[in-house]
């Protein structure tokens, strides 16, 4: 769970950068629409991954004696 924090942290860090870099100059780090697309894959991806684990997890601690 934790690594998903850590994803989602930096992923938002990242779009504030941006968006503050394109309030100043639009020319740098722009703000894209491949960019939003990208952080949300790696967001989604980042999440899935996380339940997944969770789930196997938790699988295998049930058949511990």
């Amino acid at each position: 769970m934790q690594a998903i924090w850590i994803t989602a942290s930096y992923l938002v860090a990242l779009t504030r950068y941006r968006f503050r870099a394109l309030a100043r100059n639009s020319q740098i780090g722009a703000l894209s629409l491949e960019w939003i697309i990208i952080a949300a894959v790696l967001f989604i991806a980042a999440t899935a991954a996380g339940v997944v684990f969770t789930n196997a997890v938790r699988t295998e601690s049930a058949k511990l004696p």
